[in-house]
């Protein structure tokens, strides 16, 4: 299960010589009680700084209470989970869990801790840390955003010590995703948390304004510095549990460096100026100018294919019964209709999407599982092309009639029009939202494109319910069909096209439900894939999102950077940043 090795001082300093040539050695070297993974990439030099640019500032360095991508990208770069998923092979590793047992009913998992695993202020890391974080995400009162994973079979997970490195979570049934379950979950320091969570107070602490000795964790850097709207600044962690194949501590940067710059377009400034060394996610535009310019400035960009995200239009078929909504009530029986879902699909041009929008740097899609998803992706699905012809016989068949060709009219009469409403600063969605309009205006229906803050958005999806259509995206996460339960199960809180239901409210939400439900516990691969797959098929045949395409992942990076193995799963440049290291010296005298 694992090819760690325990690492003792003499093999530490049998590579001294490589340590000694480089800037910075590790300032702590292995104790024989030790037990350190080994990483497999290059073996590199110590020294420098990476410098990121981010779009907005982190809100908070507290990983229990962070619902922010900023803070999330900050805060991964100090902390460390049990069992961890390689963003690269999307399979799961050791972390600070050397091994784990799963008995022979699914139910019961133990977990092998490390020796000598130490937080980043050097505090000694034993089981009970792992209890209290574990009490801590349990907790209702926290409100923490990863407390849904841990309930199985509408049970929390029950968690106990059996001795200072050995611990056995026990679940009320099967999980089949296994050990991925403990991916996510940072290990906490109970010295330094245990006074402010039973005071009530673990929402206040660690934030970016707190002193840097009052943070720590057992990712491979610390805080060092922040500076409220300029840039925050980690340091080396010296007591990091991971060394190279020659026995040398990671990390090898100094410092990773992160800007706020409060854009896309500030962030590709200061990458094309040099003053950054890695851009994440940039859009199709940004990246064709970019890639313009790599060879002359120094930097390559990397189009990594379809990522996890699928972009859909969905229609509001909520119970708006005690709303006082009687003009989105009158157009749901449209909605409900399937012949006009599949008629909106039918008639949407998603190879046109995926040449304006991003020029051609994106996949069309006809379900929620995008092809950059390789374990999961179902590709028996159909995908039709688009054709208007089909799109108006499913509009006859539902008893729809056009007065003219440009007004769609439904059986009593009244002229087929509605809103979509989707995010004013996602300007894809937007231009989405325009063509999508363009093309459902040959089918005779009138649609209105209504640009939304992001919040009043999901205000209005998630709590008025006043939408008639929206625009909008899911996915990024891990690939698991176990990470969308919330989505597809009719009582899911991300259900999003008819939210708050207490029981499935069509005979092909409740098969849903059944089948994902069943591959939750199925321990096999295969029979999940299987079940999954069905989900799947009943998705697309069923329409309640139309789906739209998944746009490809585009990052780059300064040349001479090694070991940059940049991924589709989330943190995509990020994920072996204590692997990163520079072929040359890097100056340390930028901000």
């Amino acid at each position: 299960m694992t090819r760690d090795l325990m690492r003792g001082l003499a093999a530490i300093l049998a590579s001294a010589a490589l340590c000694a040539a480089a800037s910075n050695p590790p300032r702590i070297l292995a104790a024989p009680a030790e037990e350190l993974q080994v990483t497999g990439g290059e073996v590199g030099r110590y020294g420098g700084r990476l410098v990121i640019a981010l779009r907005a500032e982190p809100k908070t360095l507290n990983p229990v209470t962070h619902v922010d991508s900023t803070s999330r990208d900050v805060i991964w770069r100090m902390m460390a989970d049990l069992v961890h998923i390689n963003r690269s092979t999307q399979l799961t590793e050791p972390a600070l869990a050397k091994s784990w047992k799963v008995s022979g009913d699914g139910l019961r998992y133990t977990l092998k801790l490390r020796r000598g695993l130490r937080f980043s202020d050097g505090h000694p890391l034993d089981a009970e840390d792992v209890l209290f974080s574990f009490q801590v995400y349990l907790d209702g009162n926290v409100h923490a955003p990863q407390r849904d994973l841990l309930i199985i079979g509408g049970k929390p997970i029950v968690v106990r010590k059996l001795d200072g490195e050995t611990l056995v979570f026990e679940l009320a049934q099967p999980y089949g995703a296994a050990e991925r379950l403990f991916d996510g979950f940072a290990i906490l320091p109970r010295h330094l948390l245990q006074q402010a969570y039973h005071e009530g107070k673990l929402a206040q602490a660690w934030l970016p304004t707190a002193p840097p000795g009052q943070i720590a964790g057992l990712g491979p850097f610390r805080l060092k510095e922040y500076v409220a709207g300029q840039r925050i600044v980690l340091e080396r962690n010296p007591y990091y549990w991971k060394v190279d194949r020659q026995g040398n501590r990671l990390p090898y940067l100094d410092e990773v460096v992160f800007l706020f710059v409060g854009s896309e377009d500030a962030q590709v400034i200061r990458f094309q100026a040099g003053e950054t060394d890695l851009i994440s996610r940039v859009n199709a535009e940004n990246y064709a100018v970019l890639a313009r310019q790599q060879q002359a400035r120094g930097y390559s960009m990397y189009d990594l294919g379809a990522s996890l995200e699928y972009n859909f239009l969905f229609f509001n078929l909520n119970d708006l019964s005690g709303k006082p909504l009687p003009q989105i009530a009158r157009k749901q029986k449209w909605f409900r209709s399937l012949n006009f879902r599949q008629a909106v699909s039918a008639a949407i041009d998603r190879e046109g999407l995926v040449r304006l929008v991003y020029q051609g740097r994106a996949v069309p899609l006809w379900g929620q599982v995008t092809p950059g998803n390789k374990l999961w992706f179902n590709s028996a699905l159909l995908r039709p092309p688009r054709s208007l012809d089909h799109a108006r016989e499913l509009l006859r068949g539902a008893g729809f009639s056009w007065r003219d060709p440009s007004t769609l009219l439904d059986r009593d009469g009244e002229i087929v029009e509605f809103s979509i409403i989707t995010s004013a600063s996602n300007a894809e969605r937007m231009k989405m939202s325009t063509i999508i309009q363009d093309d459902l205006k040959q089918l005779g229906m009138r649609v209105h494109v209504v640009p939304l803050e992001f919040r009043a958005l999901l205000d209005r999806v998630f709590q008025s319910r006043e939408f008639e259509g929206c625009v909008l995206a899911l996915g990024g996460g891990d690939g698991d069909p176990n990470t969308e339960m919330s989505v597809w199960e009719s009582s899911g809180g991300q259900h999003l096209w008819n939210l708050g239901e207490a029981h499935a409210a069509t005979p092909w939400e409740a098969e849903i439900d059944r089948m994902m439900q069943r591959q939750l516990t199925a321990r096999k691969q295969e029979e999940r894939k299987h079940l999954y797959d069905r989900v799947q098929q009943l998705v697309a045949e069923n329409q309640p999102m139309v789906f739209l395409l998944s746009p490809h992942l585009l990052v780059g990076a300064k040349n001479g950077l090694a070991n940059f193995r940049p991924a589709i799963l989330d943190h995509y440049t990020l994920w072996n940043v204590e692997e990163l290291f520079w072929r040359q010296a890097n100056s340390a005298k930028r901000p």
